[in-house]
């Protein structure tokens, strides 16, 4: 395991390295230290605030790790998605800029992952055999119940 830690940390290393060179060397970007600054703002914002903000509400607000699971999903898709949701009519006269309806994409990509979830949920409620739903019961007919035969009761005497 230790060894698969220390493979995922110099690959993303690596990665954070490539990242840094293209970014230093593009032609476009002219002010490459605001960038970092930049960067180094959004990195103090997403661990000293998003992430702790997500983890409190998902450990006392939610009941379960794939409902947990799906709302940390939810907050990414919304931190990625919202600027370009906010601004969906801010093209300065270039509808090229934004040319597509973010936010029906993204509330499409929030429901589909719903689904996923909703579909783990229940997939983990299956397996598990779990006889709150009796889904699984109805279905297979796996119910454990002793037959009761009811009739009328007569007499023998």
């Amino acid at each position: 395991m230790a060894r698969i830690r220390g493979l995922l940390l110099v690959a993303g290393l690596a990665l954070t390295g490539y990242g840094l060179y293209g970014m230093l060397g593009d032609p476009y970007i002219t002010d490459p230290v605001g960038v970092l600054v930049w960067a180094a703002g959004a990195l103090v914002v997403h661990d000293g605030l998003w992430v702790p903000l997500v983890c409190l509400l998902g450990a006392f607000l939610v009941r379960g790790p794939v409902l947990r699971g799906w709302l940390v999903v939810a907050a990414a898709v919304t931190a990625v998605g919202l600027p370009a949701v906010l601004r969906a009519d801010d093209d300065h006269g270039n509808p090229s800029v934004l040319p597509l309806p973010y936010l029906r994409n993204w509330l499409l990509v929030l429901a589909a992952t719903a689904v996923v979830a909703l579909l783990v949920a229940l997939a983990g409620r299956w397996r598990r055999g779990d006889r709150s739903t009796g889904l699984r019961d109805r279905v297979v007919g796996l119910r454990d119940r002793p037959v009761s035969r009811r009739g009328r009761r007569e007499d023998r005497s």
